[in-house]
């Protein structure tokens, strides 16, 4: 699996409705998307008392199933229109150490994503076995997605989760907090 985001950062007086109405209208379209575990269409919002954000964000998370269905969106229509009305944006992609996903994550209303470097001469194999553990206390405490990926050219890992609604310690250890305007998810699995 491949975790990947992309961010847009917005001016400080930008209307944060502008996006809302956005993934209002366009977040469905990736629903079903072949390759696809989840897309978080996430926004932050300077002007929101409850999540508490320095800067206006449009900040997409996906989790995919491998590289072919994230070369086909970044090649496709979906992302050529983001691109013409933002400007193409670097795209962040991990590898996934660990991912625990409720069947209810589409009801997510927030995010919160942490960064962090992995330090030299680090166990590797200590690190992802503390993050798969990391992510199955998350799903126990609530989070209706727990991610944990890393990308070996920064040593760098993101911890990414999606939860039903905001709690105060959300906003402890540097986390990003975002709202979420709508979760598309893949194909739904057939049945024989």
């Amino acid at each position: 699996m491949l975790a990947m985001q992309y961010r847009f950062v917005l001016p400080a007086d930008y209307d944060m409705a502008i996006i809302r109405r956005r993934i209002a209208e366009r977040g469905r379209r990736t629903d079903g998307l072949r390759g696809l575990r989840f897309k978080a269409y996430l926004n932050a919002d300077r002007g929101m008392v409850d999540l508490p954000t320095r800067e206006n964000l449009y900040a997409p998370f996906y989790l995919w199933d491998d590289n072919e269905g994230m070369n086909a969106f970044l090649c496709g229509d979906g992302f050529a229109g983001v691109s013409d009305a933002f400007g193409r944006p670097s795209v962040a992609s991990w590898s996934v150490w660990g991912a625990e996903l409720s069947p209810m994550l589409a009801s997510a209303r927030f995010a919160t994503s942490v960064h962090e470097t992995i330090p030299p001469h680090a166990v590797l194999a200590e690190w992802r076995h503390r993050e798969i553990e990391r992510n199955a206390r998350a799903r126990a405490d609530g989070a209706l997605a727990a991610v944990s990926a890393f990308e070996p050219t920064t040593w760098s890992l993101v911890r990414f989760r999606l939860w039903p609604e905001p709690r105060p310690d959300h906003a402890r250890d540097g986390a990003q907090i975002y709202a979420v305007g709508h979760v598309s998810t893949g194909p739904a699995p057939t049945t024989d």
